[in-house]
C-alpha cells in the first residue's frame, strides 16, 4: 500500500527496459505491477510469471484486455502488440531486477520484518503507523517470500519516505536473498516458536538461526529489534553483532527490554496498554484482542521513536487497526435472532502451536449469548517434524482452560486432540474442511461463539477458509429456504 498523493508513475518503458535488460517499442507508463491477469488494474505493468500450475504467458492477453498497459514476457506472442511488450530473458529475474532497481532508486528508510508468527499483524502495524509519519509502502497481504518480496519492492514508488517488507521462510538459506534484496535500516524480529520446526533437526535454536539471515542485508549502521523474552534472544543478538550491527535494541515484558510492556488489558473488545519506550510512559488501546498484539506493537513504536519520528501520531494510528482477513477478524451473523447472533471468529488464514493457544485465550475473553457456546473448528497445522500428533493432542488442555464447549476437526493430524478431548467436548471429525462445512452451520444455535483456524496447505486459499464462508453464506440459505416453504405453503 503506498500513500495517495504520490504521482501515479511507477515506472516508464525506458526505466523498465533498463533494469531488466529487456526490449520495448513501446512509450508506455505504469501506475502498478501485477502477477495475476485476474486482479489487474488500469495502468498495471503485467509479468508473465511460470509457476507450478500456470503459466502467466497464457493471460498475457487477458492482462492486456483487464487494463495492463504493457506485459513482460521471455517468448514472444504475436498476438500482442510489438509497443505493449517488454520482452525479457526471464521474466522472474525481471520482477527481481525490478524490485532491485526500486530499492537503488529509493532514499526511503526500509523496515524488515521477520518471525515465527506475527509477521503480518506486526507488518501492517509498521505500515499504518509510518504511514502517519509520511509516504509510507507496505506490502500487500503476506508476499514474504521468493517472489512475493520482489513483487512488493517492485511496487514501491521512489517518492516514498518508509518501506516496510516482511519476509518469511520456510527452509535455512531463504531469507538471506530477500534481505539482500530489501537491504533494511531496521529489522523487527517478533519471535521464535515452533513452526516450520520439521526442517530444522536443531529445534528452535535452527529456526532463530534461519531467521537471523535477516542481518545479512544490513550495513554497520542498521537497527536490530529482539524480543526480549524469547529463549533465543541471546542467540540472535550475537547473530546480529555477528555481522557488525552494533544498535541492538529489545521489547517485551522483561524488565531489561528496552521498550517494556508495564500493564496489559485484555478485554474481549481490545486491549489496554501502558508501555514505556525507552524510558518514556504511553497508555493507548488497540482494537485487537491479546496480550501477543500488544508486545508486537512495543516493536513497532519502538521503531518509530529509533528513527527518531513521532510517537504520539504512531500511536494515533496504531489505535485504528482492525485485525487483518483472517486473522482474528470478528463477524457477527444473524442466523433466526438478530438481538443475539452468532459471533465469528476467522483465524483461518494459518496456523501453528503458540498461535492456536493465543486464539484460545482470545476466545476465552468472549462471553457467548444467550443460550450459546464456545466452539472451536480447527485444522491440522502443518510443518511440526516428527512430534506433530503429540502438538496436537497437547492443544487439549488449553481448549479447556478456554471454556470450549464443543471442538469440531479436520485432518489427520488433527484426529489426536479430537481424541484427546473430552467426549462431552466432541462435535465431530472429517478428513477434509468442505465436510465440516456442510455440517457445522446446522449446529449452530443464536449466540454461539465460533472460531475457526487451520494451517494454509497448498494453494492460494486457506483451507479453512471454506467453513468461514459456508458460516457466512448460512444465512441466505435459511432466508431461502423459509422462502421456499412460505411458497409451498402458497
Amino acid at each position: 500500500m503506498t500513500a495517495q498523493n504520490i504521482s501515479n508513475t511507477l515506472w516508464t518503458s525506458i526505466e523498465a527496459a533498463k533494469a531488466t535488460g529487456g526490449k520495448t517499442q513501446g512509450n508506455w507508463v505504469s501506475s502498478g505491477v501485477s502477477i495475476d491477469s485476474r486482479t489487474v488494474k488500469k495502468g498495471d505493468l503485467f509479468i508473465a510469471i511460470r509457476g507450478d500450475n500456470s503459466d502467466g504467458h497464457d493471460y498475457a492477453q487477458k492482462a492486456l484486455e483487464n487494463g495492463a498497459v504493457a506485459v513482460v514476457i521471455d517468448q514472444d506472442i504475436d498476438s500482442i502488440p510489438a509497443d505493449k511488450k517488454l520482452i525479457v530473458a526471464d521474466t522472474f529475474k525481471a520482477m527481481q531486477d525490478l524490485g532491485i532497481a526500486s530499492r537503488a532508486r529509493s532514499a526511503a528508510k526500509i523496515i524488515g520484518i521477520t518471525g515465527s508468527v506475527g509477521k503480518t499483524g506486526t507488518k501492517e502495524m509498521l505500515g499504518r503507523a509510518f504511514s502517519a509519519l509520511g509516504q509510507t509502502h507496505f506490502s500487500e497481504k503476506s508476499l514474504n517470500n521468493h517472489w512475493g518480496v520482489p513483487l512488493s519492492l517492485s511496487r514501491m514508488h521512489a517518492g516514498c519516505d518508509f518501506g516496510v517488507f516482511e519476509m518469511g521462510m520456510n527452509h535455512a538459506g531463504e531469507i538471506e536473498p530477500l534481505s539482500q534484496m530489501v537491504r533494511p535500516h531496521v529489522v523487527i524480529i517478533t519471535t521464535i516458536a515452533p513452526v516450520h520446526t520439521e526442517h530444522f533437526p536443531n529445534g528452535l535454536d535452527g529456526v532463530a538461526k534461519a531467521k537471523a539471515e535477516i542481518f545479512s542485508g544490513m550495513d554497520e549502521n542498521g537497527i536490530a529489534i529482539l524480543n526480549h523474552d524469547i529463549d533465543q534472544f541471546d542467540l540472535l543478538k550475537t547473530a546480529a553483532q555477528e555481522k557488525g550491527i552494533k544498535k541492538i535494541f529489545s521489547f517485551g515484558c522483561s524488565e531489561k527490554a528496552d521498550a517494556r510492556l508495564v500493564d496489559c488489558l485484555v478485554a474481549r473488545n481490545g486491549t489496554r496498554v501502558t508501555a514505556n519506550i525507552l524510558g518514556e510512559e504511553y497508555g493507548f488501546t488497540l482494537k485487537d484482542a491479546g496480550e501477543h498484539i500488544a508486545i508486537n506493537a512495543l516493536s513497532v513504536l519502538l521503531a518509530v521513536k529509533l528513527m527518531g519520528s513521532d510517537v504520539i501520531k504512531a500511536i494515533s494510528a496504531l489505535k485504528g487497526i482492525e485485525p487483518p482477513k483472517g486473522r482474528g477478524n470478528r463477524e457477527y451473523i444473524n442466523i433466526g435472532d438478530p438481538e443475539n447472533p452468532v459471533t465469528l471468529i476467522d483465524e483461518s488464514y494459518n496456523a501453528s502451536p503458540v498461535a492456536m493457544e493465543a486464539a484460545f485465550k482470545v476466545m476465552a475473553l468472549i462471553d457467548p449469548g444467550r443460550g450459546g457456546r464456545r466452539i472451536a473448528i480447527l485444522g491440522d497445522m502443518y510443518e511440526l517434524g516428527n512430534n506433530a500428533p503429540q502438538i496436537h493432542r497437547d492443544l487439549a488442555l488449553p481448549l479447556q482452560a478456554a471454556g470450549v464447549d464443543l471442538v469440531y476437526t479436520c485432518g489427520t493430524l488433527m484426529k489426536n486432540l479430537y481424541d484427546a478431548v473430552p467426549e462431552q467436548n466432541r462435535g465431530a471429525h472429517r478428513e477434509q474442511s468442505p465436510e465440516l462445512a456442510q455440517i457445522v452451520p446446522d449446529v449452530l444455535v443464536p449466540g454461539d461463539v465460533v472460531l475457526i483456524k487451520g494451517s494454509r496447505g497448498g494453494g492460494d486459499i486457506p483451507r479453512m477458509q471454506v467453513v468461514v464462508e459456508a458460516l457466512r453464506e448460512f444465512p441466505k440459505k435459511m432466508a431461502s429456504a423459509a422462502n421456499h416453504i412460505q411458497e409451498r405453503k402458497m
